[in-house]
This record gives structure tokens, sequence and C-alpha cells, in this order.
């Protein structure tokens, strides 16, 4: 059976994997927050199309006896009428891309905020210069790891609130807070260095404080897993030494 220890191993692997790839110069990988809410999106929109195609053919099912069959006019207008279901609800509602007000609503869990603000940062990529999209990048993988850790923790534990903080306010505030300034007043120095230099500060620190969350709220299972292993040494480790001796 699958621990939450060995699920906090694996979630971490997946995340050095997938910085690794990054950092070799690999394809940029889509974060799974944001894919996981695209494909909520697409099966909802999916729904909607099976339910209107089975209306319409159980409509014309139900129509056919009693006007003595529905003949080839009525299966023309049964498949035009599919064909244009499938194209209508297959291209609408469109998914929405959330806006900063979106992002840490109240009423929301905070996995789905983290979701909405892989989103929004993606949305966010072509302004940003290139040494900023390559970070950000970085921040999404590592939103990744942290949204699977937040699947398993209270809504109103304090870390969880933590998160609220970081990723539904101050890293889409620092994003937003940057692109506000025009593009020619972003390299000019002056006491403490320039906007951009502090953007890519301000970045690196929001990248070193979801790693240090994400070793936080990983730290009960990889303790739990050090106990079960020294645990598991001393009832079995120990026991067969004797047993060999014996021998």
């Amino acid at each position: 059976m699958t621990t939450p220890s060995h699920q906090s191993d694996d979630i971490i692997r997946a995340a050095r994997q997938s910085l690794s790839v990054q950092r070799a110069g690999g394809r940029r990988l889509a974060p799974q927050g944001a894919q996981r809410l695209k494909r909520g999106h697409f099966t909802r929109k999916l729904r909607n199309i099976i339910f209107a195609v089975v209306g319409i053919w159980l409509a014309l099912t139900i129509i056919g006896p009693i006007i003595s069959g529905i003949g080839f006019t009525g299966l023309a207008i049964g498949a035009a009428a599919t064909v244009a279901a499938v194209w209508l609800f297959g291209s609408y509602p469109r998914m929405k891309t959330p806006g900063l007000a979106d992002l840490n609503p109240a009423q929301a869990d905070v996995r789905t905020m983290v979701g909405r603000t892989e989103l929004w940062l993606e949305s966010q990529r072509r302004a940003l210069p290139t040494p900023a999209v390559k970070l950000v990048d970085t921040i999404g993988l590592q939103l990744d790891v942290l949204g699977e850790q937040l699947a398993h923790v209270d809504q109103n534990h304090p870390k969880a609130q933590e998160v609220r903080k970081l990723v539904g306010e101050h890293l889409p505030g620092l994003v937003d807070g940057y692109q506000k300034i025009p593009e020619h007043l972003r390299y000019e120095e002056s006491a403490g260095g320039s906007p951009n230099t502090r953007f890519m500060d301000g970045l690196s620190t929001i990248s070193g404080e979801i790693d240090s969350l994400t070793r936080q709220l990983a730290a009960g299972a990889i303790d739990n897993l050090a106990i079960n292993t020294r645990y598991l040494d001393y009832k079995y480790g120990a026991g067969l030494e004797e047993d060999i001796k014996a021998r």
C-alpha cells in the first residue's frame, strides 16, 4: 500500500528529475497543476457534447413514431444538429485565464489556488525577460510539488495559510508590479540596483521560500520514514544477525 512517506518521496523525486531536465536545456514541462485544471475544463466540455448529442438523437427517436418516421430529412437534420453541437460545445465555454483577483479567493481550496497561479504565470511568460522566464518555469515545477502535498493538508493548517500569502498574493504581486514598469526603465541602475535585478532577486527569494515550505510539509513524512526504518532494522535486522550467529 502506498504510504504518505512514499508519496512524498515520489513527488520530490519527480520534481528533481524535472528540474534536471530544465537545467540540461531540455524541453519545458507544462505545470501539472495548471494541466489538472485544463483537463477538468476539457472533461466538462466533453460531458456537454455527449449530453447534447444524446439529447438530439433521443428527441428524434421520440418524434419519429409520432410523425410516422423522420425519413432522410430527419436524419440529415440530426446529423447537422450533431455537428453543430460538437462545434458549439467544443468551442465554448472557453477556459478563462485567471486574473489577479481570481488567484486567492477565500472560498477556493489552497490546491486550486496554486493551480490558478500556475495558469496565470503561464500566461505572463511572454512579457518577461528570458532569465525571468527560466525562474518562473522553475517556480511552476515547484508549485507542482507543493500542490500535490497540499492535497493532504487541512485548509486551516498554518502552512496552507502561508502558501495562500506567498503564492496567491506575493508572487503575482511581484510579477504584476514588474510589468507595470516601462521597458526602458527596467534596466536603469539606482540605489539598490535596477528594477530588473530586484525582480530577479524577488523571484529567487520566492523560489527559495516555496522550497522551504515543501520541505517543512514533507518533514513529518520524512521523520516517520526514518522511525519506521529504524524500527524495522531493530525488529528484524538484529534478529536476523542472531539467527545467523546461532547457525
